[in-house]
């Protein structure tokens, strides 16, 4: 966002791209990001996606000091309800193994509940990517929502790689199968269009509005992705079932 104002203010309009200050943020990005793609190798993705609320709590306070914004009472507001469903996600969360082999990521893309999830997602986002380009709707939620729906596939992705790497570690060779480069490929790729569209919310809108929606949408999709995919809720307590939702 920094880098996106300090563009604006130039007589001599450049791409956000060759900003060394754009490129600064997207490697602090990266690397938080390799934190997350390691936890993800040992725990359920219904644990590892709400946690990112730090980052919510983070971005606001960094917003106010960099960025100069104010911090308003709804936003505190919001900061203490997040805080509260974070907790209430994380204490019932699924408890599932975690180590996850390559044939057992096979099965899954086969899955009937999970293709029937990739069709529907395919056309939603079809639909929204037809009004981003056609008729130039650039409304926030129309990004994030475009964001929120490629956050499916990564998260599925990256889980899958991060195990089999944690599994090829400890001598249990995955590396092997072809279904490890197919899920690298797939979380390169929807990385990029999810940087490519979040980043266009980023320059049109204040990020005390992305980032909290961004979070609330890529969440969402993150656990809906490991209850279809990863199966992650098949064996909960009834408790957990419904006080998971509830937070």
């Amino acid at each position: 966002k920094c880098a996106h104002l300090r563009l604006a203010c130039q007589a001599e309009q450049k791409p956000y791209y060759r900003s060394k200050l754009w490129w600064c943020g997207i490697t602090l990005l990266g690397l938080g990001e390799v934190g997350n793609f390691t936890a993800y190798g040992f725990a359920p993705i219904t644990l590892v996606a709400p946690l990112g609320c730090v980052s919510v709590t983070g971005s606001a306070f960094i917003s106010v000091f960099f960025l100069k914004k104010t911090m308003r009472t709804t936003d505190i507001l919001g900061g203490t309800l997040t805080i509260t469903g974070i907790y209430l996600l994380v204490t019932f969360a699924p408890n599932v193994p975690q180590e996850l082999t390559a044939r057992q990521v096979q099965n899954y893309l086969v899955s009937w509940p999970f293709l029937v999830y990739s069709i529907l997602e395919i056309i939603v986002f079809c639909i929204l990517l037809y009004f981003y380009k056609r008729k130039a709707v650039k409304h926030i939620v129309v990004l994030l929502m475009m964001v929120a729906l490629l956050a499916s596939p990564t998260v599925i992705a990256v889980k899958a790689v991060s195990s089999m790497i944690a599994l090829s570690v400890k001598g249990n060779m995955q590396l092997t199968y072809s279904v490890f480069y197919i899920m690298s490929v797939l979380m390169a790729t929807s990385c990029a269009f999810q940087i490519k569209f979040l980043n266009q919310a980023v320059h049109l809108y204040e990020a005390t509005a992305v980032v909290p929606i961004n979070f609330v949408f890529f969440t969402t999709s993150a656990i809906i992705s490991g209850v279809i995919f990863y199966r992650e809720f098949q064996s909960a307590a009834l408790l957990s079932v419904f006080m998971f939702p509830f937070g």
